[in-house]
């Protein structure tokens, strides 16, 4: 008889969060591969990436213009091409008619604070990250708001598999 090797199932927490890093490979930008999903019952509404919007060039093709002018990270969003993560996985709630109030948002970084507010506009009422940015502006928004922040360290996760 073979022997079964026991693993530890993900929490769901674990697991969402592993999925907005897998979301996040499909990023053009060459900064930060960020990844997000939205989450309400155990059930994924909508997903995001940064990049550029539809049918723009973006970063790969064109290069960054915040690394060319020596923008530092949370500064000067205006400048960049890419929509962040979580607006993106916010606009496809709206894009295709998916209802996400109340629902949690999977984010590999902690929001920008320009994030923050849209998030709190669009009801969402727990957000969770792995890494978390330097600027920690967004803490006092979401604290005033009532949605929950927290971290979730997946240090040097990998995708188990039985086989």
């Amino acid at each position: 008889m073979e022997k079964t090797t026991v693993r530890s199932r993900p929490s769901w927490d674990e697991y969402f969060m592993k999925l907005a890093w897998l979301v996040s490979e499909r990023s053009t930008c060459v900064r930060h591969h960020v990844g997000a999903v939205i989450v309400r019952d155990k059930r994924i509404l909508t997903t995001g990436y940064n990049g550029a919007a539809t049918d723009m060039q973006d970063c790969i093709s064109l290069g960054c213009l915040r690394n060319t002018l020596n923008i530092l990270s949370g500064q000067r969003h205006e400048i960049c091409r890419a929509i962040h993560a979580e607006q993106n996985a916010i606009i496809q709630g709206g894009y295709h008619g998916i209802n996400i109030k109340d629902s949690t948002l999977y984010c590999t970084h902690s929001p920008c604070v320009l994030c923050a507010k849209i998030t709190v506009n669009a009801g969402i009422k727990r957000v969770i990250a792995n890494i978390e940015y330097p600027d920690n502006t967004f803490k006092e928004l979401f604290s005033v708001t009532g949605i929950e922040f927290s971290t979730l360290q997946l240090d040097n996760f990998s995708i188990n598999r039985l086989l």
